[in-house]
């Protein structure tokens, strides 16, 4: 198996069959890869049209959890069930426009060192997003979810945007939206902290990646996210994040600037 995909569901279904649909239409068949879908719904009740779509495809491995355990847990569910070289943790709202996993294996085979990839995410335009972030601080945490409007220069350093993104670069924070591991280093990583119910969960995976190897920027190759930002327009998702950066910090040092 040369490539696992993992998509955690909740209740979203038709983002996910969209995302599979771009997946298996742009992937070349020589590409031998297993895409587990983790339902973390509650009710069970799935419609017989997405049961149908789930049919069409050899490839694809529904697990239904019965329960909402987390992102991080219900990535870390199939972990042992990987016996691929290459792993993409993968959000349903990701759309692909080209085969971009032919390039990136391609890549990750000449640089041994590089352990995890993230590719050029662009939104729906082809703009490019700002995903890409230095080592969060409790300052800019604050600006991000506080004071968007304002420290201009400070948000654009924390985003990278000084970076030339035609070339290869390694990044201290990539957003979990889109990353593709090497199995063997998710597996010695032990996968997500699953202290984390939800948020920075992909922020501590990376600070581990760059402990003992190096997630690297990959411009090659584009992948379509259409990000919602959750957290920005729901409380509840609010209090989850704050819960999710008190324990970051808590674990890793209260960095404040």
């Amino acid at each position: 198996m040369d490539l696992s995909i993992c998509i955690v569901a909740y209740y979203n279904y038709d983002s996910i069959k969209k995302a599979v649909e771009t997946l298996e239409l742009y992937t070349p068949s020589d590409i031998k890869k297993r895409i587990y879908i983790v339902d973390n719904s509650i009710s069970k009740n799935i419609c017989s049209k997405f049961s149908n779509f789930i049919n069409q495809y050899d490839d694809v491995v529904y697990i239904y959890l019965g329960k909402n355990v987390g992102f991080g847990r219900a990535n870390n569910y199939i972990i042992p069930k990987l016996t691929s070289k290459y792993h993409c943790i993968m959000n349903p709202d990701i759309l692909f426009s080209k085969d971009v996993f032919t390039s990136i294996i391609s890549y990750m085979d000449q640089n041994p060192s590089v352990g995890m990839v993230i590719p050029n995410m662009v939104d729906s335009k082809g703009k490019r997003l700002p995903v890409y972030r230095k080592e969060l601080t409790i300052l800019d945490m604050f600006i991000r979810m506080f004071c968007r409007l304002l420290f201009r220069k400070r948000q654009a350093r924390h985003t990278l945007q000084y970076k030339d993104y035609s070339k290869p670069f390694q990044v201290p924070f990539a957003q979990g939206s889109f990353l593709v591991i090497r199995t063997n280093l998710l597996r010695e990583l032990k996968g997500f902290d699953e202290n984390y119910f939800m948020y920075m969960e992909d922020a501590d995976l990376c600070k581990r990646v760059n402990m003992i190897s190096s997630l690297m920027y990959y411009p090659n190759v584009s992948v379509i996210h259409k990000w919602n930002k959750g957290s920005h327009k729901d409380i509840k998702l609010f209090f989850y994040h704050l819960k999710s950066m008190h324990y970051y910090f808590k674990k890793w040092g209260y960095k404040w600037f």
